[in-house]
Parts: structure tokens; sequence; C-alpha cells
């Protein structure tokens, strides 16, 4: 993956912490209503797709909870995953995992199933974001692990659907980008489910 830019570098961080700062606020105000809004969006989506593995995450901090759209799916044929930082600078591997089973600490404050789970290729991901522009990109805190994951994922030719997933809120004009970060398929927030076109 090439360097960014110092301009580029400096246009992100600045929006990193406004993006932040408004996330912090929304999560405070509309949490956890905006969760279950969230899942019944997700799970609109999902309808339209054969059903799969999907990966979600274990929210940190004011991320949007996406363990109610994870719980629903479940529900009506897909089996969840997590995913597994392996290291900096590496693509993101993923674990099948159901509430109430092992989780093990994993680098960056994360949480990942048991090195004995499953390894699997989600169909769907859902994607946390710091804020989110229309034309499908998103920000995320600079590590790269999704860029990476979904360039890795679209290159085997398998059908795979990155979903964005946060609050209606976070959406700005349009996200500092580099040729290297990987656009969304969808944006799904409590009030919206946005088509990304192609």
């Amino acid at each position: 993956m090439e360097s960014p830019s110092e301009d580029l570098t400096e246009r992100k961080r600045s929006l990193r912490k406004a993006a932040a700062d408004r996330r912090a606020r929304l999560h405070a105000d509309l949490a956890p209503g905006a969760a279950e809004a969230l899942s019944r969006n997700v799970v609109a989506l999902a309808g339209g797709l054969p059903p799969g593995v999907v990966s979600g995450y274990l929210a940190m901090g004011d991320e949007m909870d996406v363990m109610p759209a994870l719980l629903a799916l479940s529900d009506i044929g897909w089996r969840a995953a997590l995913p597994v930082v392996a290291a900096k600078a590496q693509p993101l591997t993923f674990r099948g995992w159901a509430p109430g089973e092992a989780l093990e600490d994993g680098v960056f404050g994360t949480r990942h199933p048991a090195a004995e789970a499953d390894e699997v290729r989600p169909a769907l991901l859902l994607v946390p974001f710091l804020a989110f522009d229309r034309a499908g990109y998103r920000l995320g805190w600079g590590g790269g692990f999704y860029d990476r994951t979904l360039a890795q994922l679209r290159a085997d030719g398998r059908p795979v659907v990155a979903a964005g997933v946060g609050y209606a809120g976070q959406e700005v004009d349009a996200v500092p980008r580099a040729s290297y970060d990987a656009a969304l398929d969808w944006v799904v927030t409590e009030d919206d489910i946005i088509k990304i076109a192609p």
C-alpha cells in the first residue's frame, strides 16, 4: 500500500478528530434505539442476498452496536463471524462466532473468537466508520485494515458485500481518500439504506 501524501494525512487527521467528537455526541443522544433501528435496516439489506457468513464486530466505545443485527441475521440463516487483527498492516481474518462463545484478547484493545474457532470468509461485512460519504468512502482510525481486507476479498472473485454501519449524522460531504482506499457497496444507518453507485 502506497504512503499517503502529507496533505492527505493532515486532512484525514483533522476530519478524524471532528468525526470522533461528532460520533460521541450521536452515540450519547441516540443509542441504544439507533442500534435496533440499524438492525432492521441491515436485515432488510441482507434480505436481498443469499444467506452466508456475516462479519460484524464488538463495538468499542461509541461505535454503533451491531450485535442486534448479528442476532437478527442469525435468526434468518446467516452465520456470524468476528474479525481478527493478525498484525499491523495486514488484512483481517475472520472466525465464526455465536453469542456466549469464548473470546480472547486481541491487539489494539480488540477481542476475537478463540483460536480453535473456524476461520471463515464473510459474504457480508458490517464495517464501522468515523465518517462516510455518498461515494461510499469511509474514514476509520487509519490502520487500513478494512481497505486491505476488502482488496483481498474482492480479488478472489467470489461475491462479497461491504456495508458501512453507523449513525446517519456521521455523513460528510467528502471523505479525503487515496487510490488504495476501498469503497463500500452500501451504507446502513439507523435512518437509511444507501446503495453506493458503482
